[in-house]
């Protein structure tokens, strides 16, 4: 029979054992939800709420922290995460610049990162550091192939971009210029502006003065508004495209009159009414609804973004728990490797199909041509 030293070194023993048999998964999550990316963050931090609260049978318990839409504060928000909290995984953060300072981070700790961000600078060119990252929103190329190919059908020849100059604006610049050049359409004109800045008249002037049939903006969430009102009061007649960045209702209510008749390629949350019936567009309403009742109106699709990281996470924790416990670096690489070997998986954006080499692994059914008709979002005739 055990001496009652020994029964009080098992218990000991068995207590200090329980929390790392039955630890959470922890997974962190940042968002701009104050500050001028609080358009794409604020319906980001509010969809933490309806992340799943269990993963491959484990409890799972997010961390939310607000950056301010200040890169500074997102590297020091995923420093707390990473080596204060021990995430397992990290949603996050909102903005494309924000995010591509954080990713040495993410990388150096061997920390999945899913990034709800427009640029595919995140994940594009893949590279060691990259690969510790997924993308939860489509690839520039993806969107903006399905516009050169309506500009190319409607005779579109010369075009002029506006772009915001950070790692969005850019990367847009970069596949307009490759997939314009392939379809025979010159840009003469190529403008760019800070999403701070309160006036661009000098850009849309140049732009004005290059006559293009069309003008593509290259910019996300609010920062979209500007440069298409002002090419309007300048008197601007030719068609104004825009990219998945202004894919929101604010774009609706901040723009008015002045873009009406916009053109832009996204995901089918923005009009679920009129597309056939898939599973993507089932998981798209579930999550409009829960949205909608717990916070009494719709969420724009960059809270999408941040449920589809939930479903991903969801997805690929039971084969990650194989390999290791919550809480461990096994169990963050099995869990990397888990998030790479997605397939077929629904989501309110499209599907995902995750490779070594395609960390975002969207197709077409990730994207639908849309329009502005009567104030609203309508499926593009």
């Amino acid at each position: 029979m055990p001496s009652k030293k020994m029964l009080s070194a098992l218990i000991l023993a068995s207590a200090m054992a329980a929390p790392l048999a039955s630890a959470d998964i922890k997974v962190g999550v940042v968002t701009s939800s104050t500050g001028p990316i609080a358009l794409v963050g604020i319906p980001q931090k509010n969809t933490v709420a309806l992340l799943p609260d269990r993963m491959g049978g484990e409890k799972v318990t997010y961390i939310s922290l607000d950056d301010g839409s200040d890169p500074t504060a997102t590297v020091k928000a995923f420093k707390k995460l990473i080596d204060e909290e021990h995430v397992d995984a990290i949603i996050g953060p909102s903005g494309s610049g924000n995010a591509m300072g954080v990713i040495q981070f993410a990388a150096e700790s061997g920390t999945p990162m899913l990034a709800p961000v427009g640029t595919a600078a995140v994940v594009l060119p893949m590279t060691e550091e990259k690969k510790w990252v997924f993308k939860t929103t489509q690839n520039d190329d993806l969107i903006a192939a399905a516009l050169v190919d309506q500009m190319k059908a409607t005779g579109i020849k010369t075009i002029g971009l506006i772009g915001t100059a950070d790692p969005y604006g850019e990367n847009w610049s970069k596949v307009m210029t490759e997939l314009t050049a392939k379809a025979g359409i010159s840009i003469v004109a190529n403008e760019h502006f800070q999403r701070q800045d309160t006036s661009i008249t000098g850009q849309s002037l140049k732009v004005l003065m290059a006559s293009p049939d069309a003008v593509l903006i290259a910019a996300p969430g609010s920062s979209s508004v500007m440069p298409q009102t002002t090419l309007k009061e300048q008197g601007y007649q030719g068609k104004i495209y825009q990219t998945h960045g202004a894919a929101l209702d604010p774009f609706l209510r901040l723009g008015g009159k002045a873009v009406e008749g916009t053109i832009l390629a996204a995901s089918l949350m923005l009009v679920l009414d009129e597309v056939p019936d898939s599973p993507s567009k089932t998981i798209a309403t579930q999550y409009v609804n829960d949205y909608s009742k717990i916070f009494g109106s719709a969420p724009a699709t960059f809270g999408g973004n941040v449920y589809d990281a939930g479903l991903l996470l969801k997805n690929a924790v039971p084969t990650a728990l194989e390999k290791g416990k919550p809480g461990t670096p096994e169990f963050r690489a099995a869990l990397r490797e888990a998030l790479e070997n997605t397939h077929e998986l629904a989501a309110t954006q499209g599907v995902y199909n995750l490779t070594p080499a395609d960390h975002s692994g969207f197709d077409e059914r990730g994207r639908e041509l849309i329009t502005v008709k009567g104030g609203k979002w309508a499926l593009l005739d």
